[in-house]
């Protein structure tokens, strides 16, 4: 199975891979999708403390626990493509790459491009100082390195038709080498 590893700060857009997989009919699971769930799951308020707790229990000791759970449901789509996102760290893509050929792609936006789509959507908890305090926590994770060290880019500063154009590229030029 062939797994492209969607990556990432906040905002870069990710979720236009989300996007490109169900028009294409391709499995997408998403960590934070698995969080969102468990969080509801329990009754909680979707809030960012919650959310925050309830990831970093699901992460576990060495900090894949929900990254275990999402490829566990990619495996099980039988499918021959499918993507993965919300892999923070390197230890996570090396776990995918044990069980499937993993392709990293990685969404690149400039950083007072993500701010501004954060602030403007207009949420309670999208300020300025809760982007930059998000960043740093993402940072904290280690995601730089799945980025710096990704196998393919989408430089996500044009439209989304654009995002979705590299990205189908990149899809196609790796689903040829299976």
């Amino acid at each position: 199975m062939k797994i492209f590893i969607i990556v990432g700060m906040p905002a870069a857009g990710k979720n236009i891979a989300r996007l490109y997989a169900e028009s294409q009919d391709m499995v997408y699971y998403a960590t934070g999708d698995i969080v969102r769930a468990e969080v509801k799951g329990r009754g909680l308020e979707a809030d960012a403390v919650n959310s925050s707790e309830v990831s970093d229990e699901l992460r576990g000791e060495d900090g894949m626990g929900v990254t275990r759970l999402a490829l566990e449901e990619v495996l099980k789509s039988g499918t021959a493509v499918g993507f993965l996102e919300g892999m923070r760290s390197w230890p996570e893509i090396e776990l995918i790459r044990e069980k499937a050929d993993g392709v990293v792609v990685a969404f690149l936006t400039p950083r007072n491009v993500r701010r501004e789509r954060i602030v403007s959507r207009g949420r309670e908890d999208d300020s300025a100082q809760a982007f930059d305090d998000r960043d740093k926590r993402e940072l904290a994770y280690g995601t730089a390195i799945p980025i710096a060290m990704a196998d393919a880019y989408v430089l996500n500063t044009g439209s989304e038709d654009d995002a979705i154009s590299q990205l189908d590229a990149i899809v196609r030029e790796e689903t040829v080498r299976r």
